[in-house]
């Protein structure tokens, strides 16, 4: 193994362009562009968490949060975009949602059965809600995540078999929570704005001895939905953390997590059904049929029934980390997580499926949910480094054991005939409305009533992994990782009119690794080659999501308990440049994703491993500080994705190959920028740009491309107080933000005006 080195051993000049500094602030107290120096030294900087960044930015991060990709990001031969705090604040985001907005190749779905109301990020075209992380855990609750206890956002692109086991070919989203540090300090936030938007947020750390601290994060969010009736979001959180050792080389961190909500969820506007099917009453049509899009409909028409409608979701989450520093070169981490996700929701679908839009009709569908997840995971890490020779390796081995159960059940919900024969309104129990003018505020009063007759997921998966970067020389570097995961899984059926209760079970061995070669013509840039595989066997999702493979039998009777994992892999292109004095950071990669073995229908409509889809795609990026004081955070991603061989039974075996991915734009652009005008006061804004995205080819539904545009303006009183005023959707354009595969399409909130007084002691 050779001998442990005593320091890790630095690049040439990487210690003159890389330092350790304090987070910068701007009027708002979020991290911009440096200050002119005559301006710094007129006000004591307020004394923040340091984090590592390059010249003067707060928008450009170094390093990646896991262990797994122990170089800078500069040198890591892969797609990663970390969000840092600076970002999160200064756009005003509240929600995992706003904050992945900012970063390109990213959409959302809906989903019917798994998730409707809760986050669901496609990355590059691949349905990743089950590959999203909290502190390296798996976060596989369904759940729509808050971001007051978050340090940064990380998205890693492409197959990460490798990093994280079982999951998207996309890649997977890690949030990384915030945590004790060995200083004082308390933050406020208050915010207000239009829709009854009130926001109270609270970080306060101390240092109670010398090696100790306590932190503690809360929040309270309350608001009604700009351009959307009746739509209300409450929720409330607490995430305290103390840790012991700070500074040593043995430390301990014990810390917990509790977000609860209670919302009005919204129902979206159906799509303008463009298969026709005709009524045999008699009543007159009145629409002709539609080319798949949503109906033009006012934008804050609201289908959902305020006196029947409710969710309401909970998260619980214990994390117990030990961490000990054998020396610089040789460090063990072992951390366990116990968590607990529920989520209870009614919500009005409205259905175009049954032909009530062409007559100007609306059935009040209720979808329904209530369910249960539970987690128990251990992970421990040796990491380190050493040399062979003069050759450098920074390594990574490690062990996971997991055990994740769910319990899903629903309610029984008295929803009339879905063919709307009585017509809109009290006839029809008011579960029927019109499509044009509903009115939310129906006396409906069917029956309501838990269903009682829950199904049941279980998977256990024991896992191994090993990393190793390699620098061959100062322009040569490998990177290379390998990872085995023994998966277990089961599903029990809802129990049967007798009484019994199928159940489905299946194991998989499953193998993964990434390779990658880095050459560095200079210090500050790189170009990298890279290969990686993933696997997404079933059962997956653990019934938490839509899973395209699930262990039960289908509507036509094929078992995923009988069908092999999907296996994915890419291959990816890139360059990486730290330019403006290693102040700003650029990227720009081409990759492919290949998935050979997908879950089809054939022919017969039997199931088989033998769908062939494909995405070829190019992306660039942007983060860090132009000028002293302008930043920048952002870049665009094209999308060339195919159905090969997408199956289909009898004479639709074949009809959707060639066919676009679904929930996958062709071309996306985001970017969030700010200027200092002056010492004390910053401008920025935002402008998103999203092409056309099918929900379903099959059924032709889609949403149209939009622009969007955002604005912030802020002023910084005193080292203690600031105020920030962010201004989200400046236009009030109506745009759609999810397409749900044949229903719904869920429109995006109008103008938003909030203004945040931020304190710091």
């Amino acid at each position: 193994m050779g001998t442990p080195a005593a320091q890790p051993r630095p690049r040439a000049g990487a210690a003159a362009h890389s330092v350790s500094i304090p987070r910068l602030t701007s009027a708002v107290g979020v991290a911009v562009a440096a200050a002119p120096v005559a301006a710094q030294q007129t006000a004591r900087p307020v004394e923040l968490p340091t984090v590592t960044v390059s010249g003067d930015s707060g928008f450009k991060a170094e390093s990646s949060s896991s262990i797994k990709n122990p170089e800078p990001l500069l040198d890591t031969p892969r797609s990663i975009t970390v969000i840092p705090q600076e970002v999160i604040q200064s756009t005003g985001s509240t929600s995992l949602t706003d904050v992945l907005r900012t970063v390109p190749g990213i959409a959302f779905g809906a989903g019917e059965g798994g998730n409707p109301v809760g986050d669901r990020p496609f990355i590059r075209g691949y349905d990743a809600q089950a590959s999203t992380f909290l502190d390296g855990f798996r976060d596989i609750g369904a759940q729509s995540r808050e971001v007051f206890n978050i340090e940064t956002v990380e998205v890693t692109k492409g197959p990460a078999g490798a990093y994280d086991g079982r999951g998207s070919a996309g890649g997977s989203i890690n949030l990384t929570s915030k945590a004790p540090k060995l200083t004082n300090f308390a933050e406020g936030n208050i915010g207000v704005g239009n829709a009854d938007y009130k926001r109270a947020t609270v970080d306060g750390n101390w240092k109670f001895a010398d090696h100790a601290a306590f932190r503690l994060n809360a929040m309270y969010h309350d608001q009604d939905v700009a351009g959307r009736d009746a739509v209300h979001q409450n929720r409330w959180g607490v995430a305290p953390s103390v840790a012991f050792g700070l500074g040593t080389d043995t430390r301990l961190t014990l810390s917990y997590y509790h977000l609860q909500t209670d919302d009005l969820p919204d129902t979206g506007i159906p799509y303008n059904n463009p298969a026709f099917t005709a009524r045999k009453d008699g009543r007159p049509r009145t629409r002709l049929s539609g080319d798949g899009s949503p109906v033009s409909v006012p934008r804050n028409t609201f289908y959902g029934l305020v006196d029947r409608d409710f969710r309401k979701d909970q998260a619980d989450m214990g994390t117990i980390r030990f961490e000990h520093d054998f020396s610089p070169a040789l460090k063990f981490r072992n951390q366990t997580r116990i968590a607990r996700t529920n989520q209870d929701y009614i919500y009005t679908q409205p259905d175009d499926s049954k032909g009530n839009i062409y007559y100007d009709m609306v059935w009040r569908r209720a979808n329904t949910r209530y369910s249960t997840a539970n987690t128990i995971a251990n992970q421990s890490d040796l990491s380190g480094e050493f040399l062979t020779g003069s050759v450098r390796h920074k390594y990574a081995f490690g062990v996971e054991f997991s055990q994740e159960k769910s319990e899903n059940d629903s309610y029984t919900v008295d929803t009339g005939d879905s063919a709307c024969p009585n017509g809109p309104g009290a006839a029809g129990g008011y579960n029927c409305t019109t499509l044009v003018n509903p009115n939310p505020n129906d006396p409906w009063a069917g029956s309501i009533r838990r269903t009682n007759n829950p199904t049941n997921a279980k998977t256990n998966t024991t896992s191994v992994y090993a990393f190793d970067s390699v620098e061959l020389s100062k322009q040569w570097l490998l990177n290379g990782g390998v990872r085995f995961d023994r998966y277990s899984t089961s599903f029990t059926a809802a129990r049967a009119a007798d009484g019994s209760r199928a159940e489905f079970s299946r194991d998989d061995n499953l193998f993964n690794y990434q390779l990658g070669v880095v050459y560095k013509p200079v210090e500050n840039a790189s170009f990298y080659v890279s290969y990686g595989t993933s696997s997404t066997p079933a059962g997956a999702f653990l019934a938490q999501g839509s899973d395209p493979n699930g262990l039960a039998p289908d509507r036509s009777g094929n078992r995923g308990d009988q069908l092999a994992p999907e296996k994915n892999r890419s291959f990816e292109i890139g360059t990486k440049w730290d330019v403006l004095k290693n102040r700003l950071a650029l990227t720009a990669a081409i990759f492919r994703i290949d998935t050979t073995n997908a879950r089809i229908v054939m022919q017969d409509g039997t199931a088989a491993m033998a769908g062939n889809k494909r995405v070829d795609g190019f992306e660039l990026g942007f983060s860090g500080n132009v000028t002293e004081k302008w930043a920048m955070f952002g870049g665009y991603t094209h999308l060339k994705s195919e159905l090969r061989n997408n199956g289909g039974a009898g004479s639709a075996f074949g009809a959707t190959n060639g066919q676009s991915f679904p929930n996958t734009p062709d071309d996306s652009f985001s970017l969030w920028t700010t200027y200092q005008l002056f010492p004390n006061f910053t401008i920025g804004g935002g402008a998103y740009y999203v092409s056309k995205v099918w929900g379903s080819l099959a059924s032709n539904k889609w949403v149209p491309s939009y622009w969007r545009f955002d604005g912030m303006a802020a002023y910084r009183f005193n080292q203690n107080v600031a105020l920030q005023l962010n201004v989200q959707n400046l236009t009030g354009k109506a745009y759609y933000n999810q397409a749900y595969a044949s229903h719904y399409a869920s429109i995006a909130p109008g103008r938003s005006a909030i203004l945040n007084l931020n304190l710091r002691y």
